[in-house]
């Protein structure tokens, strides 16, 4: 192999043969290597850093048990994104380090900073914490965006149905913000379910928008029967979407909400025709009540403790309605981590002995499925276990 023009002129030097010989070994072993990446390489790792600094520069209440949080960078820059994506949010909390994603609901067009939006859910360890505790000027360590929860001009329709429940809206803002306010040449139809009017995220946007640009249609689906509303009641179901959305089939779906409404819709859509090529969806973290879940052994009522072995070293307590992803976290043991939905892998453990429950919704490789490897943010122990991080 020819030689660069620096490796000519350190070979002319004294040891310069040496120095060269130090340096490749550098390259190879050393904890701080010397860069020798191509160009292109460096400049796209400046530009999407695995992690993100944070700082907390505005924060307001919804008025609706939910926050709206602004994060900028401490450094100035934010990585680009797409609509939809989301942020994994590091925190510790008395001593435990866990992380939760946040779907960015701020529009992608601008980057001075990013808005998360944290509702309150039935006892919340981090979203008790975010809304009780986090004010301006808190730091955060997060992943930089990630999911694949957005539109693809080239598989996707221009026609856009949105189904969104709860604070599932957030992503959908994130689309609907940068369609709008950039002109985009696509057609949003939003379907959104809440309790009542008064828990609906954004409403009052929503319906301004819906007034003022021909190419977003909202409607407002309120499930609680003594609810005070004179729109749509009931659920989001394959026989409302017809109502609502005519032309449905010419559309590609997206879906984000709690786990029962995501997929009571996917089963509606599938009743109405739709490929599941043009069904995407967004479901994040393990399940309120694992033990309601299909194939859940009956012999166990979730209660029970087991023992995990982690490395063949350390033996922690696992609870069996939490994900072995919990029992980590709280024993004080890091591992990657990113979705908490069994998507991205990074979270992956080998499963040497002992037993696992399966969480609908991971997606396994066939080389995890042949060597034993699961993802614990979805994997719950069913008997004491041992597995390899």
């Amino acid at each position: 192999m020819a030689k660069t023009i620096k490796e000519t002129l350190l070979g002319t030097l004294v040891h310069g043969e040496e120095i060269l010989q130090e340096i490749n070994v550098l390259r190879t072993v050393s904890e701080d290597k010397i860069p020798h990446e191509d160009p292109a390489t460096v400049r796209l790792k400046g530009l999407h850093p695995k992690e993100l600094h944070l700082v907390v520069s505005t924060v307001y209440d919804t008025g609706k048990n939910a926050k709206i949080f602004r994060l900028s960078s401490k450094n100035g820059y934010l990585p680009p994104f797409e609509a939809g994506q989301y942020l994994n949010i590091f925190t510790e909390i008395d001593g435990v380090r866990t992380s939760r994603p946040y779907s960015i609901s701020s529009s992608p067009k601008q980057r001075a900073y990013y808005e998360i939006t944290v509702a309150r859910t039935a006892n919340g360890f981090v979203s008790d914490y975010m809304l009780d505790h986090v004010k301006v000027g808190d730091e955060f360590t997060a992943s930089r965006p990630a999911g694949v929860f957005h539109y693809h001009p080239v598989f996707h329709s221009k026609k856009m149905l949105m189904l969104g429940g709860g604070s599932g809206i957030t992503p959908f803002m994130s689309m609907i913000r940068e369609v709008l306010e950039a002109g985009l040449d696509r057609e949003m139809i939003l379907l959104y379910g809440c309790r009542n009017a008064e828990a609906a995220l954004f409403h009052d946007q929503l319906t301004a928008m819906n007034e003022t640009f021909p190419n977003f249609k909202y409607y407002l689906i309120v499930s609680d029967e003594d609810a005070i509303w004179d729109g749509e009641h009931g659920f989001i179901t394959a026989e409302l979407i017809k109502k609502l959305c005519p032309d449905y089939i010419e559309r590609t779906a997206y879906i984000c909400g709690p786990e029962i409404m995501n997929q009571f819709c996917v089963d509606q859509l599938h009743e109405l025709g739709f490929a599941q090529k043009n069904i995407r969806r967004e479901m994040f973290g393990a399940a309120k009540d694992i033990t309601r879940e299909a194939g859940w052994p009956t012999v166990l009522t979730g209660s029970e403790v087991f023992k995990i072995t982690v490395n063949n070293e350390e033996v922690i307590e696992g609870h069996a309605n939490e994900p072995i992803l919990t029992a980590l976290e709280r024993a004080g043991i890091r591992i990657n981590v990113c979705c908490r939905s069994g998507e991205c892998s990074l979270c992956r453990v080998q499963l040497v002995s002992g037993n696992v429950f399966l969480s609908k919704g991971m997606m396994l490789r066939k080389a995890d499925e042949k060597y034993g490897y699961i993802h614990s943010c979805k994997s719950y122990p069913i008997s004491d276990i041992s597995i390899l991080l």
